[in-house]
């Protein structure tokens, strides 16, 4: 005669406890907290401004809820007031320096936007160039082009150097010189 498996009693348990439940009490209705957010509401538009700041592992984009899209020049000026306290907590910095309202953005034509610096390009941080470029970029630009081809074109000295030197933002939020031949 065969002797049973020592595990055969503890099987014949778990019925047992399946049938007793899983150890939740009765209780009544609990607070958790606020209602959630975030999620829009149906029927209602929610425009955002992307802002290019720097990271501790480089350029990040960061958004903020606005109540229409906004013009190139709204958008620098909302880059330039900084980050907000929310932001800097998780390590955002700027690297444009404070202009004194001497900094403006225009939508020139479809797909292409002037931003005329008081300073000439080579005076500002690289990472202060795509912070600019990448800002004006993500902006209200007519033209329905996609931001990565949306021509920045920048004027220096308040546009008395000779010729603008022109940009454009990757989707990493780097700028680059376009180069001649390049496709536009």
């Amino acid at each position: 005669m065969r002797t049973p498996h020592p595990c055969v009693p503890l099987l014949a348990l778990v019925p047992l406890l399946v049938a007793t439940g899983c150890g939740v009490s009765t209780t009544a209705p609990q607070e958790a907290g606020a209602p959630a957010s975030g999620i829009q509401r149906p029927g209602t538009s929610a425009d955002h401004a992307r802002l290019y700041f720097v990271g501790p592992y480089g350029l990040r984009a960061t958004t903020r809820p606005t109540d229409r899209p906004l013009l190139p020049q709204q958008a620098i000026d909302l880059l330039l007031e900084g980050p907000t306290e929310a932001e800097r907590q998780r390590g955002l910095i700027s690297e444009v320096p404070a202009m004194n309202g001497r900094l403006t953005a225009t939508a020139a034509t479809a797909g292409t936007v002037d931003i005329y610096l008081p300073v000439t390009v080579a005076e500002l941080q690289i990472a202060a160039v795509s912070q600019l470029a990448c800002t004006a970029a993500y902006s209200d630009v007519p033209g329905d082009r996609p931001p990565t081809t949306v021509d920045i074109r920048f004027h220096e000295n308040l546009g008395r150097s000779p010729a603008p030197w022109t940009v454009r933002c990757d989707a990493d939020g780097n700028a680059h010189p376009l180069t001649e031949g390049a496709p536009r």
